[in-house]
């Protein structure tokens, strides 16, 4: 019986192919293939501008500096993700607030937001959770009354549309993950892209270092061709050649991956959704959503275990789950920085039952429904009493 993870990457011969030209060519970094990559995101998404960067928590990053946030500035974003979209504040100085999410969709609560908003506040950091785009007009709307950078962190989302609008070109900054459980891989690997020319500069300043060639940025220019010189303090987060390749040969299989995903989707939702002990998760009609995770959430009205007895009956049979997220204020790190729970009633709430099935590609048709069998079968095993399916 074959183990079945959470999620895979899928490589093919083409992948390979187009990573080992560049191995045996004269650039292993700095060289074309990043910025081919950077023209293809635009061509992909419609922004103007796209930077390729070192991993999607480098995007966060530099997305943050690039919007200005440092010692005293606080960023609102949500505590169902992964730590790194409320750590890239920390590192500009900034302090994270954290907004509730909604009961069905799981993504940022504009009115929590809106609620959460000082003097102080810079930033809206909005994480399209799962896949599925966040509120943008209603978050636009508020950024625009109160002067915020809206920040898309999209590393679940690429492919995803939003009212017609490709995810990269739908807030003032974007961010992509390339990691290998993400719909498109480069090992690691992200993207930063933006339609606006001043966030562009300082975040292909602060991907090198703080270093600029252009005379534009410089204090002294100068002709001489060696001539550089640092004026920000920047990071070195740049994208191999190597991995920028993997990553363009994946964007050719993105139609391919999300078309598959979506039909896994289907299936799970067909076999969930009449089934009162699984809650699923919600879309809004504005979302033409390629989804990243797969998450259930257990109705303990109706169930007699706790997620932990679930998550190992599955293991038991193969089946590798996981669980997306803790809450990022729950960790002890946060907590030595005074954050405490029920900050975030709705979404603690929701994480005490949210589990993550199966998701990829190469998930075949008998492997899905090897899921949906042993889902089944956990629910009825641990039903209670008077409860039927």
């Amino acid at each position: 019986m074959n183990t079945i993870y959470y999620g895979r990457q899928y490589i093919d011969e083409d992948d390979c192919t187009a990573v080992r030209e560049v191995l045996l060519s004269d650039y292993l970094t700095t060289g074309p293939k990043p910025r081919e990559l950077e023209q293809r995101l635009c061509e992909l998404t419609g922004a103007e501008y796209a930077i390729s960067i070192a991993n999607g928590t480098a995007a966060l990053h530099a997305a943050c500096f690039a919007a200005g946030i440092g010692a005293g500035d606080e960023v609102i974003t949500t505590p169902m993700t992964f730590v790194a979209s409320a750590n890239c504040v920390l590192y500009c100085g900034g302090k994270p607030v954290f907004a509730d999410i909604e009961a069905d969709t799981y993504n940022i609560s504009p009115k929590s937001v809106e609620a959460l908003i000082t003097p102080n506040t810079k930033a809206v950091i909005a994480v399209d959770f799962t896949g599925q785009a966040a509120r943008y007009n209603e978050l636009r709307d508020i950024c625009e009354r109160h002067g915020l950078v809206l920040i898309g962190d999209a590393a679940h989302s690429i492919g995803t549309k939003y009212n017609g609008k490709a995810i990269g070109n739908v807030a003032d900054i974007t961010t992509f993950s390339f990691h290998p459980v993400k719909t498109v891989t480069g090992g690691e690997g992200g993207a930063v892209l933006t339609n606006n020319k001043g966030y562009y500069d300082k975040l292909m300043l602060f991907r090198t270092h703080g270093i600029t060639r252009e005379h534009f940025q410089m204090i002294s220019p100068t002709d001489d061709y060696w001539y550089y010189e640092q004026v920000e303090l920047g990071y070195n987060y740049r994208l191999t050649d190597f991995q920028a390749a993997l990553i363009i040969s994946q964007l050719n299989k993105l139609d391919m991956f999300t078309a598959r995903r979506r039909e896994i989707v289907k299936r799970y939702n067909e076999a969930f959704s009449n089934m009162p002990e699984i809650i699923i998760q919600q879309e809004i009609p504005q979302s033409d959503t390629v989804r990243h995770l797969y998450i259930i959430q257990l109705n303990y009205d109706f169930l007699k275990c706790a997620r932990r007895e679930f998550f190992d009956a599955m293991f038991e049979k193969g089946i590798v789950c996981n669980v997306h997220y803790i809450p990022v204020y729950f960790h002890p790190y946060y907590e030595r920085l005074g954050y405490k729970k029920g900050l975030c009633p709705v979404a603690e709430r929701v994480y005490e039952g949210v589990l993550t099935l199966p998701l990829y590609y190469s998930l075949s048709d008998d492997d899905v429904e090897r899921v949906i069998t042993e889902v089944k079968k956990a629910v009825m095993y641990f039903r209670k009493p008077g409860v039927s399916i």
